[in-house]
């Protein structure tokens, strides 16, 4: 059975749709799944992937019990580093290139005024070109998620780089967003196919941007 279709926005264990989705909903889900390090991505770019990530780590952080972290991984430099002004900060790629992580953690985290959620920026890719491993960054996941009950991470699109399909196998979960109009149905299914092939393991989907052509209530009627 396919993990998207068109008639729902969120879909849980490949074939579970949730009706009336929510951010609220999409939390509990994986306060169900019992995941720690979860990864968001889309097909491609431009589909809602930072937005979806910083809802996903707001509700983590009102109704999950211990503190929630998102992780900038973006290196298109599109993320939520580049949107809050953070740029030119040291964070996950300095962390990447320390000798010991699990030391410098609070370093590098940063606290957002009015959030909810603790913020790991990109830092300088720049500096870590080819400077460290899977195993680093493993590693770092690690030393994260022993510091929070969840590590929320921002990637880049499946089809932009393939740095999502690197994070996504060491994620404990992985959900893709699409955006409704703008994703093609079978480019959806492409990234849903490689992230299977890279050991990803799947939570869902997030469909993003939907349109209501009639009232939303008239919809939940049908």
């Amino acid at each position: 059975m396919n993990m998207l279709t068109k008639e729902s926005t969120l879909l849980l264990g490949f074939d579970k749709p949730v009706l009336n989705p929510s951010e609220l909903n999409l939390a509990a889900t994986v306060l169900d799944q019992e995941c720690r390090v979860l990864l968001l991505t889309a097909p491609t770019s431009g589909c809602g992937t930072t937005t979806s990530a910083q809802c996903l780590a707001r509700q983590l952080a009102q109704t999950a019990k211990g503190k929630v972290l998102l992780v900038d991984a973006d290196t298109s430099g599109n993320g939520i580093s580049a949107r809050l002004g953070m740029g030119a900060d040291p964070g996950l790629f300095e962390l990447l290139l320390s000798e010991a992580p699990e030391k410098h953690v609070d370093e590098y985290v940063q606290r957002i005024s009015g959030q909810t959620f603790d913020l790991l920026p990109l830092g300088q890719p720049d500096n870590a070109a080819g400077h460290f491993t899977a195993e680093d960054m493993e590693w770092v996941l690690s030393c994260l998620s022993a510091q929070y009950r969840f590590v929320v991470i921002d990637s880049e699109a499946v089809y932009s780089s393939s740095n999502a399909l690197g994070l996504a196998a060491l994620a404990d979960g992985v959900i893709l967003v699409v955006r409704a109009e703008t994703t093609r149905w079978e480019v959806a299914q492409a990234a849903v196919e490689r992230l299977r092939q890279a050991n990803a393991k799947l939570l869902g989907s997030v469909f993003n941007a939907r349109r209501f052509y009639i009232p939303k209530w008239l919809y939940n009627l049908l």
